[in-house]
This record gives C-alpha cells, sequence and structure tokens, in this order.
C-alpha cells in the first residue's frame, strides 16, 4: 500500500464532500472543475498557506505538527475515526524507508489462555476476539453457532472481510448487506492506516480488490470507521432474524485484538432465538464433538 497516495486520496476525498458553506465561506459561484472545497479554501480554514497544505495533500508530511493536523481535522470536519486515521497516515508517512513496526509482528494473531477461558465462559453470549485485519482468532460456543455460515468454507481464520465478499451467503446472512460491506472496507481501510506495512492485509486487500468490484469501489472512497457498539441484523438459517447488540473492547494485553460481544434485550425476539440456537448449538456438540473454533488458533 502506498503511504502517500492514500494520504493524498484520503485528504481529496474528505475536501471533496464539503462545499464553502459547510465551513462558513461565501460561495462566489463559477463552475468548480472538482466537487467540493478548493485547496485555498482548506488552507484558509485550517490557518496555514496554501503551499503548506499543497505540500501534505501531495503526500509530504515531513515536519507537521499536531496543530496543523488539527486545524485541518476542523477545517475538514473530521469525525473521530477520520482524524485518528489522518494522524495514523501521517504518522505512517513521516516513517519513510524504515518503517517503525509496532513491537511484535504476531501480535495480533496470539490470543491469551486467560482470554479464551473467559469468552468460554460466556456461554449465554456469542462473542469472540478478533485482529484488525478481522480475523477470527477465537470464538466461543454459541458465536461459533451464530456465525456458523462464516465456518462453511475451509479457510482458517475464517475473515469477514472474504465471507461478505467472496461468499454469496453473505447476501442473505446480512439483512442490509450494503451496510455490513461499507462498514467491513471502513474498517479495513482504518486498519491500513494503523498498520500499513503488514503484509497479511496487504494480501487480503488485494484479494478482495481483484476478486470484487463492489470492493473496489468501496475502498476507493477511503471511508473510515471504528468499531465500538452497534446492531448487526442477520438472518441464521436455523432461527431466522437476529438483532445483536455489540459491544467491541480492545484488549490491552493483546495489542491491535479486541473482544465483541453480543447481546439482546430481555424476552425479545432475539432473546428466545438465541436460546433456541444454544439448544441446537449443544445438540450439535453432542453428536459430533467440540466445535473446532474456539480451539482452531490455539
Amino acid at each position: 500500500m502506498d503511504i502517500r497516495s492514500d494520504l493524498r486520496e484520503f485528504l481529496i476525498s474528505r475536501r471533496g464532500r464539503l462545499t464553502p458553506a459547510d465551513v462558513g465561506l461565501p460561495d462566489f459561484g463559477g463552475r468548480r472543475r472538482v466537487p467540493g472545497l478548493r485547496r485555498e479554501e482548506v488552507a484558509l480554514v485550517a490557518g496555514m498557506s496554501v503551499e503548506y497544505y499543497v505540500r501534505l495533500e501531495r503526500g509530504n508530511a515531513t515536519g507537521v505538527s499536531e496543530s496543523v493536523l488539527e486545524g485541518i481535522s476542523r477545517a475538514l470536519q473530521l469525525d473521530d475515526a477520520e482524524r485518528s486515521h489522518l494522524y495514523d497516515l501521517v504518522r505512517a508517512a513521516n516513517d519513510g524507508a524504515q518503517p517503525r513496526r509496532r513491537r511484535g509482528p504476531a501480535r495480533a494473531e496470539k490470543v491469551r489462555p486467560p482470554v479464551r477461558q473467559l469468552i468460554d465462559a460466556m456461554r449465554d453470549v456469542p462473542a469472540f476476539v478478533q485482529n484488525g485485519r478481522l480475523d477470527i482468532l477465537a470464538i466461543n460456543t454459541l458465536g461459533h453457532a451464530v456465525f456458523s455460515e462464516l465456518y462453511v468454507q475451509p479457510q482458517r481464520p475464517v475473515n469477514f472481510g472474504r465471507f461478505v465478499f467472496l461468499d454469496p451467503r453473505a447476501q442473505t446472512f446480512y439483512r442490509d448487506w450494503d451496510a455490513a460491506a461499507s462498514q467491513t472496507v471502513a474498517l479495513l481501510r482504518a486498519e491500513a492506516g494503523r498498520a500499513p506495512h503488514d503484509r497479511l492485509l496487504s494480501v487480503l486487500v488485494g484479494e478482495l480488490s481483484v476478486a470484487s468490484q463492489d470492493f473496489r469501489a468501496l475502498w476507493a472512497s477511503h471511508d473510515v470507521r471504528r468499531h465500538d457498539t452497534g446492531i448487526k441484523s442477520i438472518t441464521h438459517p436455523v432461527v431466522g432474524d437476529l438483532d445483536l447488540h455489540y459491544e467491541a473492547m480492545a484488549l490491552i494485553s493483546g495489542p491491535g485484538l479486541q473482544l465483541i460481544a453480543y447481546s439482546a434485550p430481555p424476552t425479545s425476539a432475539t432473546a428466545d432465538a438465541l436460546t433456541l440456537l444454544a439448544s441446537w448449538a449443544a445438540t450439535q456438540h453432542d453428536r459430533s464433538g467440540p466445535t473446532s473454533a474456539p480451539s482452531e488458533s490455539r
């Protein structure tokens, strides 16, 4: 992945969605060659010279201060995820030819035994641990039952990006596939800013880009987002529709990892369906022995 190009395209995409009125500037009319704000308008609102901003937008981040980045963030009206992504891109661009890799290249591949014990103990809650590439590295029995469609394909670890864009089951599994696809790409794009030299991430992005036109279009949008909380609406092949509230928690003991747990309001249809699914999963467990998912990466 070309960091300078990513920085340039990200800034262009963010100013392209704003108008002068959005940032309190008069619009004197006239045809604009490109949509959105001009470079000089961004520089004016951010409080810097046009030359300085142009240099940054060309991917040259040498010596860019935090105050400059804050000014650009305000001018472009970046949300928290976008602001963090801008900082990540600038940091990576400044790393140059000898990037400062985060300590421990396999940091996102190891799930500590106490964490596995924790999610296994969450018997009534679907839960799993994933890395920034959206690989599921550990999952409990109910989580495996909820996301059983991901485990139909033999490739391990299972990956949400590959499932969403390469597996036809995803179109019926997600009740709003477009939203799921946009979220998936935005999470991968954010991870690309945090870990631009992750070879496996580059391989994944390349694979999805070649195989999926939808992925290519969404990747080109440069949208990013955080994965904190929300609702995942799916149609399970056994119990039907589920509306699952999720909470994503960063694992301090495993940098780059998140523990994601799902729940449903008591007495809701989804809660009843989860109870039924837990019984179904227990039946499958008794018939075939322990599932491979919770222990697949031990």
